[in-house]
């Protein structure tokens, strides 16, 4: 048995109504999400694979990572995908003081907001928790600061090496429907699977006539 919920219960979503977990439509508008970006040459082939498909995502972005790979986020960007704040340095909520975390998520949003505006974008703050951690007196800082909590309704699981590929295929396209938000990972830990998956993701999708549109 996995330690996370491929599929988000509704019983979760219900015991926590304050996050984002999925977004509904009739329009068959979904919303890919990738976490701990941005990572040289994995971010840059996701950005690949979305442009095939004229698809947009929504990228949770480790500030330190930004830092790093300034140019990277920079082309996130000018492709018309959306922004996340997931940390400075991808904290666990639950194991860290709320004054700490919070003090970090501002860190990340420093960082976005330098880089964001030599672009000239506006956007609103979302935030997605590392490892969907976070603690109630956490978010309700965040939601007092303006920040949107962003979570999910289906995980892909690329990040489990001890999944297979096809395994992680079958997450998604076994559990996706109109209004899901889905999780990847441009991360290395994540590669193996997300190759496999990630492009079979979009030709399925896009020929069942759904759209993928970032996260406002």
């Amino acid at each position: 048995m996995k330690a996370y919920w491929v599929k988000t219960h509704r019983i979760i979503k219900k015991l926590f109504p304050n996050y984002v977990w999925d977004i509904p439509n009739n329009d068959n508008k979904i919303y890919l999400t990738f976490d701990d970006g941005p990572t040289p040459e994995i971010t840059q082939w996701v950005l690949n694979q979305l442009e095939q498909y004229n698809a947009k995502a929504t990228f949770f972005c480790i500030g330190k990572n930004i830092e790093q790979h300034p140019e990277i986020f920079n082309e996130v960007i000018k492709k018309g995908h959306g922004i996340g704040n997931h940390t400075q340095n991808h904290l666990n909520g639950w194991k860290t003081i709320t004054n700490e975390y919070l003090e970090n998520i501002e860190t990340c949003e420093t960082t976005i907001s330098n880089l964001k505006s030599e672009i000239s974008i506006l956007q609103s703050k979302t935030f997605r928790p590392p490892y969907g951690k976070i603690k109630a007196a956490q978010a309700k800082k965040l939601r007092q600061q303006g920040y949107k909590i962003i979570m999910w309704d289906v995980l892909s699981a690329d990040f489990d090496q001890s999944i297979t590929k096809e395994e992680c295929l079958n997450n998604v396209l076994s559990n996706t429907q109109s209004g899901s938000i889905i999780v990847f990972h441009d991360s290395l830990k994540a590669f193996k699977n997300l190759e496999y998956a990630l492009p079979k993701v979009l030709q399925h999708l896009a020929e069942n006539h759904f759209s993928f549109k970032t996260i406002k």
